[in-house]
């Protein structure tokens, strides 16, 4: 953590914060992972005040926090020396806005709050009486759009002006009490140097496991007090503790907020506004879905995965680089081991740089664009919506549906966009779903090549068997694994143009983590492969394989090193079957595609698997996910063998 004071931006998702950082940094982001999540908190210097670091915060639905983004916030709260609290809030909807604010100001320091978009709340007919409401909260408040630029000035002269604010609410007189109890126990035990006792005391009641896991770490043996004082508090309360602390601040702040906005005469819809509906219209919403989701589908899985990946590949990479590099370590590198480690079949530069660079690379770079544009564009929170009822029966909610999509353009990067999920039960579940059952655009495209020579039947088939073992698993993994499926819960701000330089900020900082994190993955992993090369184990670990491949599975014994090869690249195996179709039933290359599509993923996919869920995790899924795929694959060989 920083030791200087810093500026937190927090605030509802989807409400630009994040365009309103960069209005105030210049910058995109310097990520933390903060400990205990994969969330990430942006940094950066102001442009107004060299001295002075600004943090942006995930979007918190509420607080006391229960989702991993606002477990980041808080852990951001707690462990900031915090100079200044930004809330950035959502001029249309300021009673949502100011049940948040309720919260924050018991925190205890100074504070601004930037009502942004204030230009769709005025085209809405909503006007804020900005002045009012800043007497009201004893803090600066201004109107801003982040989009535009607008109130920028304002904002940066505001944060040198801030202010403490007053307490928008007083509890009932038990509530007051018992407050008053647990924050005297914190202030003498474990005080906060930033933080008010208070808030602290507020957040503790309600629940917030941030706030509970600092307490038991600062107060030690203390901290069976501030429980015994919580629970006294539960006891005595008429109802469930967290919900009646937050009622009373919901009540407050639609008080407030009806105490300072006028409405017009309402207007005609505007055209974001007609837009937004229509994605969502129970009629035109799928038709829309599928169009947005071919069109991210085209860029990524076809444009990022094929196109671009030929250019950089057979173009650039085979067609010049390589070769080159090649030659040059042949004329100036005797030892022969170490220039096959750089240059050989599982060389270094040959295997490891060519897949980062020319592989990987331009998939990651479309897809960012295509994140960054649906982000942007306000469409990501309501395809979340069209799809929650469907994901329902797999245990996961709407957000799951961008990760398997991107699935069918390369696994590695769905991967990692299971960030975006909330909760780790979620993120494990989409993380085996992917690995398990969604071939990448690769590997599909030779899935489909090869059984289309077949028969139309044969890839209904192999279809079909998709689809069951991806519902099937999904279901099973949901009733296993402990916790709850998260309602869906998400904003859905107005529907608008992306900001190409927004977009494009964003994608150069997406690149930058992938430059400086997955590059060495891939180089490990070749390292890997080269030195069981060299050891043998690569032709041992085929020759055992083949029992299984030609009794079970019922395959030609060449088949094993399909398998193998498989691990390399998702598409490698396949093609290896595929370069042996002639030497295949029908049957034989469908009982093939199943179980090279359901077999382990590729080495990058495996890596970012590590990556995301630690490697006890990773390998726990492998160890299933293997014998799975071999299991599936043998029972259709017998069902087919049986009935076609």
């Amino acid at each position: 953590m920083n030791t200087h004071p810093a500026i937190l931006l927090v605030g509802h998702p989807n409400v630009g914060k994040s365009v309103l950082f960069h209005r105030l940094t210049g910058a995109y982001v310097n990520v933390s992972n903060y400990p205990g999540t994969t969330v990430e908190v942006t940094r950066a210097t102001a442009r107004f005040d060299a001295s002075a670091e600004l943090l942006d915060t995930p979007g918190v639905l509420a607080l006391p926090s229960r989702s991993d983004d606002e477990r980041a916030t808080m852990r951001a709260l707690l462990g900031e020396p915090v100079r200044c609290l930004v809330q950035v809030g959502d001029a249309k909807n300021l009673r949502r806005t100011l049940t948040l604010s309720a919260l924050l100001v018991e925190l205890g320091v100074p504070m601004v709050l930037a009502l942004n978009m204030h230009d769709e709340a005025a085209a809405r007919g909503v006007t804020v009486d900005i002045a009012e409401l800043a007497e009201e909260l004893g803090a600066p408040v201004l109107a801003t759009v982040a989009t535009g630029g607008e109130g920028i000035g304002h904002l940066i002269t505001a944060i040198g002006q801030a202010k403490k604010p007053e307490s928008l609410l007083h509890y009932d007189e038990e509530f007051e009490r018992h407050i008053a109890a647990v924050a005297t126990a914190i202030t003498q035990h474990c005080p906060h140097p930033h933080l008010a006792a208070r808030g602290l005391a507020i957040l503790f009641l309600g629940g917030d496991s941030v706030v509970e896991d600092w307490l038991r770490e600062q107060g030690g043996t203390a901290y069976p007090t501030l429980e015994a004082l919580r629970q006294q508090a539960r006891t005595a309360s008429e109802g469930d503790l967290p919900t009646l602390l937050a009622r009373e601040r919901t009540e407050a702040a639609d008080a407030l907020a009806a105490s300072v906005i006028s409405r017009a005469v309402k207007s005609s819809p505007l055209l974001s506004q007609r837009i937004g509906q229509a994605v969502v219209h129970p009629l035109w919403g799928i038709p829309i879905l599928l169009g947005v989701l071919f069109a991210v589908y085209e860029f990524v899985g076809v444009f990022g995965a094929t196109t671009l990946v030929g250019l950089m590949e057979e173009g650039l990479f085979e067609g010049i680089l390589n070769p080159a590099f090649t030659q040059f370590m042949e004329a100036n590198v005797s030892l022969g081991w170490l220039r096959e480690l750089l240059v050989g079949q599982y060389g270094l530069w040959t295997m490891g740089m060519t897949y980062a660079l020319a592989l990987i690379l331009p998939i990651v770079s479309t897809f960012f664009i295509a994140f960054g544009v649906l982000e942007d564009s306000g469409y990501l929170p309501r395809l979340t919506v069209i799809a929650n009822r469907l994901f329902a029966a797999i245990g996961l909610n709407g957000r799951a549906v961008l990760p398997m999509v991107l699935g069918l353009g390369c696994v590695t990067m769905a991967t990692l966009t299971t960030r975006i999920l909330h909760s780790p039960r979620e993120r494990l579940i989409t993380t085996f779903l992917l690995a398990l059952a969604i071939p990448c655009s690769a590997q599909l495209g030779v899935v489909l090549g090869m059984l289309g020579g077949v028969s139309f039947t044969a890839v209904l088939i192999w279809a079909l068997a998709m689809v069951g073992v991806l519902l099937l698993a999904g279901f099973l993994a949901a009733k296993l694994i402990p916790g709850r499926r998260i309602p869906l819960v998400t904003e859905m701000p107005p529907m608008r143009l992306p900001i190409l330089g927004n977009v494009l900020k964003k994608t150069g900082g997406r690149l930058k983590w992938y430059l400086i994190e997955v590059i060495p993955l891939f180089l490990l992993g070749t390292f890997i492969m080269f030195a069981l090369d060299k050891l043998g184990a690569l032709p041992a670990i085929i020759e055992a394989g083949e029992p299984l491949v030609t009794g079970w599975l019922g395959l030609p014994k060449e088949a094993s090193a399909a398998f193998v090869m498989g691990f390399l690249r998702r598409d490698f195996g396949a093609t290896g079957l595929f370069a042996m179709a002639h030497d295949l039933s029908p049957i034989q290359a469908v009982v093939g595609m199943i179980t090279i599509t359901l077999f382990i993923p590729c080495f990058a996919s495996l890596m970012m698997m590590v990556k995301e869920q630690g490697t006890k995790t990773a390998m726990a899924m492998v160890g299933m996910i293997v014998p799975f795929a071999f299991f599936i694959g043998g029972l259709f060989n017998l069902v087919l063998r049986a009935v076609w």
